[in-house]
C-alpha cells in the first residue's frame, strides 16, 4: 500500500504586502492619541517645568555668567531646556506605554495583530518621537515670549531635535520591554536619563570644565543632542558637529536593532 504524502500547511502569507502600512499607522495613531488625551500632563507640564528652570537659572546665574559663546546666558540656556524636555518626554512615552500594557495585560492587543517586529518598532519609535517633537514646538513657543530664538543653522536644529527624540523614544521602548514594574522605569529615569541629560551641558558650558570632566562630557551621547541643537540656534558648538551627527545616527541604528530583536524574540512580552 502506497503511503499518502504528508500534508504540509501553506505558509502564512500577509495579504497587505511587504509592509503593513495600515497596521503601522494604527499603532502610531494609538500612541499619539494616548498622550494627547492627557495633554496637560504630557505636553503642558514639561513646558511649565522648562519655564521654571529658565526663571530660576536666569535669576541665579544670569548675573554671574553674562555671556557664553558670545551670546547672553539665557539665549544659551533656552535651547538646552527645550532639548532636555524633548529627551525626557520621548523616553517616558514608550517606557510607560509598554510597561502599562504588560501590567494591565492588554499588551496582547499589540502583539496579536499582523505586525512584524520591524513594524512594531517603527510604530512605537515614531509615537514617542512625535511626543518629543510636540513638546519641542510647545516649549520653543512658550520660551520665545521671554527669550528670542534666532535660527543660525536650521539643518542642525531639525536633525538633532528629530534624532534626539527618536533615540530617546527607542531607549524608552527598550526600557519598557525590559521593565517589569514602575520601579524599574523610575530607576532608569533617575539614574540614567536625568543625570546624563543634566550633566551634558544643559545649564552650563562644558568648555568651562577641567580637562578630565570635559572629556567625560564629550563621551556622553546626550551632550551631542543638546550641543548640536543649541548650535543650530546660537551658531556656536562646543563639540564637533560632524561627530554629533555620527554619534546620534549610530546610536539610533543600534537602539533600533536592539528593540527590533527584542520584539522578534518576544522578550519579556509573552507569558
Amino acid at each position: 500500500m502506497t503511503p499518502k504524502p504528508a500534508i504540509r500547511s501553506a505558509p502564512r502569507v500577509r495579504r497587505f504586502g511587504a509592509v503593513n502600512w495600515l497596521g503601522v499607522w494604527t499603532l502610531y495613531a494609538k500612541e499619539v492619541r494616548r498622550f494627547l488625551k492627557v495633554f496637560t500632563q504630557t505636553v503642558l507640564a514639561p513646558v511649565v517645568s522648562s519655564l521654571l528652570f529658565l526663571a530660576i537659572f536666569a535669576l541665579a546665574l544670569g548675573g554671574v555668567a553674562k555671556s557664553i559663546g558670545g551670546v547672553a546666558y539665557v539665549e544659551f540656556l533656552a535651547p538646552g531646556l527645550v532639548m532636555a524636555a524633548v529627551m525626557q518626554q520621548a523616553f517616558a512615552n514608550n517606557a510607560s506605554s509598554l510597561l502599562i500594557g504588560k501590567i494591565q495585560g492588554n499588551i496582547v492587543d499589540v502583539l496579536m495583530p499582523p505586525l512584524s517586529p520591524a513594524e512594531l518598532t517603527a510604530g512605537f519609535a515614531l509615537g514617542g518621537m512625535t511626543r518629543g517633537l510636540c513638546v519641542a514646538v510647545a516649549t520653543v513657543a512658550a520660551i520665545e515670549v521671554f527669550v528670542p530664538f534666532r535660527l543660525a543653522d536650521p539643518l542642525a536644529v531639525g536633525f538633532f531635535c528629530v534624532s534626539g527624540a527618536l533615540l530617546m523614544s527607542l531607549l524608552g521602548a527598550l526600557t519598557g520591554i525590559w521593565a517589569e514594574k514602575f520601579d524599574h522605569v523610575a530607576a532608569v529615569t533617575n539614574f540614567v536619563v536625568m543625570p546624563l541629560a543634566f550633566l551634558s551641558g544643559t545649564f552650563y558650558s562644558v568648555e568651562s570644565l577641567p580637562p578630565f570632566w570635559r572629556s567625560l562630557a564629550h563621551a556622553n551621547p546626550f551632550f551631542y543632542m543638546i550641543d548640536g541643537f543649541r548650535a543650530g540656534f546660537i551658531g556656536h558648538a562646543e563639540g564637533a558637529l560632524d561627530i554629533g551627527y555620527a554619534v546620534l545616527t549610530g546610536a539610533c541604528v543600534v537602539l533600533w536593532a536592539i528593540v527590533h530583536a527584542l520584539f522578534k524574540r518576544g522578550y519579556n512580552l509573552r507569558a
